[in-house]
């Protein structure tokens, strides 16, 4: 793809995204959750990426503009790379309006990475467990 070209980005629906992980006191984590989970938890633990997903959390509106949110004393270029890990790693969704991409949170991911830690969760085992 040239430089030049537009791509398309996906919209997740938010109401069709279902969380990944059962919580952590509900059993031991397969393989596929725990690299599900892990891809979300790395994206984060980048402190501009942290940075600009708190900016767009934290934006009137519940989404906002990359004009608006690129001030994280890095580069425009890499302030593309680290959105695109974020919307990578499900964290994220983008529409492109005109020249610029509007961001949103991904609430049903960030309500799963939530949940999946809630220590305080009575959820029933998986299936497959005793008891």
């Amino acid at each position: 793809m040239s430089k030049s070209e537009v791509a398309e980005l996906p919209v997740l629906d938010a109401e069709a995204v279902v969380p990944c992980c059962p919580p952590i006191t509900a059993g031991e984590l397969s393989q596929d959750d725990a690299e599900k989970m892990a891809l979300m938890f790395k994206a984060l633990s980048d402190p501009v990426r942290l940075r600009l997903f708190s900016k767009v959390a934290s934006h009137a509106g519940g989404e906002a503009c990359v004009c608006d949110i690129s001030d994280v004393g890095v580069s425009q270029p890499t302030v593309s790379h680290h959105l695109k890990k974020l919307r990578e790693a499900g964290l994220l969704t983008s529409e492109r309006r005109g020249t610029w991409v509007y961001y949103q949170v991904a609430p049903s991911v960030v309500a799963a990475m939530s949940a999946m830690l809630d220590l305080r969760s009575t959820a029933a085992p998986r299936s497959g467990a005793a008891g």
